[in-house]
């Protein structure tokens, strides 16, 4: 029987236990793209909450790749030392480095998340098809010497990542992203290579994760976000979500991080808890692949029963970690489990009450050794 605090090892990486930070977008960034000190303070409490992975938000493979002006970047050299200092400070308090490379496509050149507007000095979208999503303004369809330079751009933003000291790389494929728009026919609509059937569709996503791999130490783990379903009639379906699992799989991915929708303004989507469990069960299923759950999971006993029902091997939450950074610590004195959690020495008093306490780590480091 598994259980939510048990170590899982991918590669050679073992994460501690079954809990990571999933990737949230901050829309902080100065216009360049470098981690700021909003994201040292944003992630460093929640790995030191006890999550056992901590992934950096979507970071962009180029300037045009960004959703709007404030997102992180890694398309430049000049963003591998703020990311070394972000890789660095969430393992030093006990988690493992994660980052999510992505490339915004036709949901570009926007405002902050909070802003429902364009960017103030926009840029061109770009996308498969000459197709907008909602009432955003229309891409520009790309060329293949354009498709195949995004695809050169992941490869080296991979290379970045693993120079920074990430320990798990992510390739979003998941929310109506460039990526996604490839594979659903509501956003894709070439009649060339890089379109029409499923292997067309499929084909720019499995190539990024070719190259990815290819970019990666053997012994670093791969993940691929996807979106099982677009929730829209004609769209993006759970059943092709499991057919590109097995073609990643064979690809070199490691982990299928399996979420849904983003794709369609016409999307209907059933909201309850748990709710997009039951993709991660088909794709771990159909492709026999490690899958992450996601969404609407905010009760310990909740993320239990999905790891230990073996429906997935990882749960990534996001916004009940807004709410309380230290949901992995309050879960192991929920589940029974303290002795699997790590507590700076630093906070004993405070953690005593509740169990194990004794984190070893380098007490003092001032911010700039970080």
């Amino acid at each position: 029987m598994t259980n939510l605090f048990d170590p899982l090892t991918l590669r050679g990486i073992t994460f501690k236990n079954r809990i990571g930070v999933s990737p949230m977008c901050q829309y902080c960034c100065n216009g360049d793209g470098k981690p700021t000190e909003w994201h040292l303070l944003h992630l460093v409490p929640r790995a030191m909450g006890g999550a056992g992975m901590t992934m950096v938000e979507a970071s962009a493979v180029s300037p045009e790749g960004r959703i709007a002006p404030g997102d992180v970047g890694i398309w430049g050299a000049q963003h591998i030392g703020p990311h070394q200092k972000l890789a660095a400070a969430i393992k030093r308090v006990g988690s493992v480095p994660a980052i999510q490379i992505a490339h915004a496509g036709r949901k570009g050149s926007r405002g902050p998340g909070w802003v429902n507007a364009p960017a103030d000095e926009p840029w061109t979208a770009i996308g498969p098809s000459a197709t907008p999503f909602g009432n955003y303004a229309t891409p520009k369809a790309m060329s293949e010497a354009e498709i195949l330079a995004t695809i050169a751009a992941f490869a080296a933003a991979t290379k970045r990542s693993v120079a920074a000291g990430y320990e798990l790389i992510e390739l979003h494929a998941a929310h109506g992203y460039l990526l996604h728009e490839f594979l659903s026919p509501l956003s894709n609509q070439r009649n060339d290579g890089w379109g029409g059937d499923f292997a067309g569709r499929s084909r720019f996503v499995v190539e990024c994760a070719k190259a990815v791999r290819a970019a990666m130490p053997d012994k670093l783990p791969m993940s691929v976000r996807i979106s099982h379903t677009d929730w829209v009639a004609g769209g993006w379906t759970t059943e092709e979500s499991v057919e590109l699992a097995k073609l990643l799989k064979a690809a070199g991915a490691d982990i299928i991080d399996v979420s849904s929708g983003g794709l369609d303004a016409g999307q209907k989507i059933p909201l309850g808890p748990g709710y997009q469990v039951p993709g991660a069960v088909a794709v771990k299923q159909g492709a026999d692949i490690p899958v992450a759950a996601v969404g609407l999971i905010t009760e310990p006993a909740q993320a239990q029963e999905i790891v230990e029902s073996g429906k997935a091997d990882m749960i990534l939450l996001a916004r009940v970690l807004l709410r309380d950074p230290y949901w992995p610590l309050r879960a192991a004195a929920a589940l029974g489990a303290l002795e699997s959690i790590d507590a700076p020495p630093q906070y004993e008093r405070g953690w005593a009450a509740l169990g194990k306490v004794g984190m070893d780590i380098n007490q003092g480091a001032p911010l700039e050794a970080l």
